[in-house]
């Protein structure tokens, strides 16, 4: 920086207002230290510059897994909500076993980063203690356990709720669902909100028709084929999340049966160009991803050790035509190739 101060005739001061945009530096000023800068290739050294001002500009991202279409919107929304303030981001998959996470985020920690958002699969956040007085630290999707912090999760239970009750209203009383494991905290939720819409419905439940303990999609396509080799099978399936509807709705195609009513959990790419369009409930991944970057960035520009916030963000049904059973609603396209 002295170096370019030096060609362009100005303080490093001057040449640090003119990198940050500082609209009081004259034009002439400006167009000399721009030129010295490209003269000697100048980049600003952001490590020297953490060291210098006591934070990071990247923020770390952690999630489940980065290929899921939720977690890949939110984690996009706030990459870019990162770049609008001079931020980079670091994004790492947690994956499916609860005890690596511990060492999966210190890993990620040693990047020197200025904040950290978290979508948890542990049952304990306390290691984290060690940090939080050195860069904030928000969750999404789930909620931290035994570790106080800031929080953006959707109505898990509500959203499942509603999901069953419209199946419920379309005259379905066989309606089994299809989910991982209920240690994980969002399928734990969403299994209350599909027991409790059905038992407000006087329906009883069937525990063959609970289908949990999947991994991924191809192991929800199983679960699906499972279901409709049943005896008496379901006439309705309510998917836990995107990931595994992507699995469940070729499953169901492939066996011609578009006559089971469908909903997901989350909406996915194509959804709603599908033959038929998948009824979905909407969790808004941009927006989570977008509060979830705007608190931390807050935190970031002004630490504070006040209370942390709870937030719980609405979902929203989208009806489409995989919930109205219908003769005509039978031509696989566009192509089920593009599911992968």
């Amino acid at each position: 920086m002295q170096d370019v101060a030096t060609r362009a005739g100005v303080s490093a001061k001057t040449v640090s207002r003119v990198f940050n945009d500082d609209p009081h530096v004259t034009e002439d000023t400006r167009e000399r230290v721009q030129s010295a800068m490209r003269e000697l290739r100048y980049v600003p050294n952001m490590l020297a510059r953490t060291f210098r001002e006591g934070k990071s500009a990247v923020i770390g991202i952690a999630v489940p897994d980065v290929a899921d279409p939720f977690f890949a919107a939110v984690t996009k929304e706030i990459e870019l909500a990162a770049r609008e303030q001079d931020m980079a981001i670091v994004v790492t998959s947690l994956g499916d076993d609860p005890s690596l996470e511990r060492s999966i985020i210190e890993t990620t920690v040693r990047h020197q980063i200025g904040g950290l958002i978290i979508a948890p699969i542990s049952a304990d956040q306390s290691y984290l203690a060690r940090w939080q007085d050195s860069f904030p630290i928000v969750f999404i999707d789930r909620t931290p356990s035994k570790f106080n912090a800031d929080y953006f999760v959707e109505d898990d239970f509500g959203g499942a709720c509603e999901a069953t009750q419209h199946l419920i209203s379309h005259g379905h009383t066989r309606i089994a669902i299809v989910g991982d494991s209920t240690e994980v905290p969002t399928t734990k939720l969403r299994l209350e909100g599909y027991l409790a819409a059905l038992d407000g419905a006087g329906l009883k439940v069937d525990k063959d028709l609970v289908m949990l303990g999947s991994h991924d999609a191809d192991c929800a396509a199983s679960a699906c084929k499972t279901l409709l080799a049943l005896p008496e099978p379901p006439t309705a399936i309510f998917s836990s999340n995107a990931r595994f509807s992507i699995g469940v709705f070729p499953a169901l195609q492939t066996m011609n049966r578009t006559d089971i009513a469908l909903i997901s959990y989350g909406d996915f790419t194509m959804a709603d160009v599908l033959r038929p369009s998948v009824t979905v409930i909407d969790q808004d991944p941009r927006h989570v991803g977008r509060v979830a970057a705007e608190r931390i960035l807050a935190r970031v520009s002004a630490p504070t050790k006040r209370f942390r916030r709870k937030n719980v963000l609405p979902v929203k049904l989208i009806e489409r035509q995989s919930c109205q059973s219908s003769p005509a609603l039978t031509s696989p396209e566009p192509s089920l190739m593009s599911l992968g």
